[in-house]
């Protein structure tokens, strides 16, 4: 059964409510996929993306969502392969840095629902104009930030955005504070220095204090 852009938008702004960070993974060994996802969920962040960046993330996402509360999407979601290895890990969510008609179409078919990326309002139109109106905005430092952001929102409100791209602690308020933006995207809650050594707890500590970013 394939899914239509509104039905794939209105799955992630449903993940995207569930808490203000959505972890994005670069996971070099899936034996440390489980711990590391048991430690983000009981920090209170559920929603995982690990990114297709290496041969170990689509084992990493198969031992993932099997962590109770997990909901594991796959990253870094660039062509139609790309899609059909996220679906055969069991991904539930795909992000895309951008978004092409081949990309679209490939989500669309196999009912994978997409966080496409768009930088500029154009880009933005574009995919709204197909029926996507929550996206990924990348790279989001690097594009203007928060201010593009509060910018955007005048002439397109009816578009939801999870920035992602040099977003931190220090700076995540400044986008959750805009009316768009249910919720970031970063790594700053599973720094490769801490998953390296399997420091489970400093990650739940992480973890809790990106969920209360919220607050």
């Amino acid at each position: 059964m394939a899914i239509d852009p509104a039905a794939a938008s209105r799955r992630m702004r449903a993940l995207a409510a569930l808490a203000p960070v959505i972890p994005v993974l670069v996971i070099e060994d899936a034996a440390q996929a489980r711990p590391l996802a048991e430690a983000l969920v009981a920090g209170g962040l559920p929603v995982l993306e690990v990114t297709l960046r290496t041969s170990a993330a689509p084992e990493a996402i198969r031992e993932m969502a099997r962590v109770p509360g997990a909901v594991v999407g796959a990253g870094t979601v660039i062509t139609a392969a790309d899609v059909q290895t996220a679906c055969a890990a069991g991904a539930q969510f795909a992000v895309s840095p951008g978004a092409t008609d081949a990309l679209l179409e490939a989500c669309e078919a196999a009912d994978l629902p997409l966080l496409p990326g768009a930088a500029t309002a154009s880009e933005a139109m574009a995919l709204l104009a197909r029926g996507y109106d929550m996206l990924k905005f990348f790279p989001a430092e690097a594009a203007g930030g928060a201010a593009v952001l509060a910018a955007f929102g005048a002439p397109l409100p009816q578009i939801a955005f999870c920035p992602t791209g040099g977003v931190s602690l220090a700076n995540a308020r400044d986008y959750l504070a805009l009316p768009t933006v249910p919720c970031v995207g970063g790594s700053w809650v599973a720094p490769k220095t801490l998953v390296a050594a399997g420091d489970w707890p400093a990650v739940r500590v992480l973890a809790d204090q990106a969920r209360r970013l919220r607050a």
